[in-house]
Parts: structure tokens; sequence; C-alpha cells
């Protein structure tokens, strides 16, 4: 795992540069239509604020779920190159994991996620992502254990859960980016390896929660 390319998965259909900019406008205004608006969201209105015809939408995406499917593949993609990037990294665990997160909080306008208010989606391809995801995670923390670092019992779904928060402004919380940094903060420093093993870890609770997160995340 830890020497797969972010993007080794099967290549799409190389599109011409005019439908390959199409698309990524599509996309684009969709990811800020469907944050807004909620997945039922009107195709017209996400044609007109991608600046393309309705006709031009449907060629790429032929129905909604299609293009829902690929909004959240999109956006799991991001959250896999920033696993990636952390799980690459030569800094500490505690470090990457802090980079992971400061990374999810900069790019959370890109997100359309379960954990992030998006549809759930049973999809091979996002299962796969998924699983990356929490396996790059869980080289970090894995590293960190051997460092001494982080305390036993933190898993990958506990920071999943942790970036899918942060990356949740709260409508009556101003400054949501210098807040959720001071969270990620406190989050940090709660890892470290001086600490108790986190508390429901190796009970029946904490692996349902668990896998409770494996079902939705990560957003």
């Amino acid at each position: 795992m830890r020497d797969a390319h972010p993007h080794a998965q099967a290549a799409e259909p190389r599109l011409r540069s005019d439908a390959a900019a199409n698309r990524e406008r599509i996309l684009a205004a969709a990811t800020v239509a469907v944050r807004r608006d909620g997945e039922k969201v009107p195709m017209s209105t996400i044609a007109e604020e991608a600046g393309v015809g309705i006709g031009t939408v449907y060629r790429h995406y032929p129905t909604r779920p299609a293009l829902l499917v690929a909004l959240t593949l999109a956006s799991f993609k991001v959250v896999r190159d920033h696993a990636h990037a952390a799980a690459q990294s030569n800094v500490p665990a505690p470090a990457a994991v802090a980079q992971f997160l400061e990374q999810t909080i900069a790019a959370r306008d890109q997100f359309v996620l379960p954990l992030h208010g998006g549809p759930v989606i049973h999809d091979e391809r996002i299962v796969a992502l998924q699983r990356e995801i929490r396996a790059l995670l869980g080289q970090i923390l894995a590293r960190g254990r051997r460092e001494g670092t982080i305390r036993r019992g933190v898993t990958a779904s506990d920071i999943i859960l942790t970036g899918a928060m942060l990356a949740q402004p709260l409508s009556h919380v101003a400054g949501w980016d210098r807040v959720a940094r001071r969270q990620a903060r406190i989050f940090i420093a709660g890892l470290a390896a001086t600490y108790p093993p986190a508390p429901g870890a190796g009970d029946a609770r904490g692996s349902r929660d668990a896998k409770s997160a494996r079902v939705a995340d990560p957003g």
C-alpha cells in the first residue's frame, strides 16, 4: 500500500480538451449547487451556473445519480490524495495527522461526502477509495505507535470523523477556519502516547462506532 501511487486506478477515457473543461466546470458548479441546495437541485441550475447548455450536462452525466456518483468520487479522491501525502511525509506521525486535517479544513468547500451531508452511494469505486484512505491513515498511526508518539487505541475512523466535523462550519460560529484549526490542534495533542489508550477502543461499543464510521466515511 505504501508504494501505491494515489492514482493507481483504471484510467478514464481521455476527453477532448474542450469536453474535459466542460466536465470540470459542471463538477465545480454542481459541487457548489448541491452543497447549497441539496442533491435535488435542478440540473438546469447546474448547467446555468456552469455556463454550459443542459444538453452538455446530460452528455457527461445522463442521470442525477450519475452526477452524484461523480461528485462523491471526486471528493473521495481529494481526501485520498491528502491521506497519501500525509502517509508519505517524513514528519513525525502527529504532524502527518495535523497535515491531513489542515488539508481537510482547507478543502472543505470541495466535498460532497456522506459525512458532509452528501448522499450515501454504494459504488465499488467509492468503497475502494474508502478502504485506501483508511489504510493510508492506518499507516500513519502504526508509524506513530512505533515512534512512541501516538497512543494505543486511536483508529483511522477517529481521524476521519474528526476531519468531517472540522470541515463542517457551524452557522452561528464566526471565523470557522480559525476555530477548526484550534480544535485540530487540541485533537493532535490528545493523540500523545503519554495519554492512556483511547476509551472504547477495545470494547463492543467502540467496535460498533468504528463500524458505523466505516459505512459512511470518510467525510
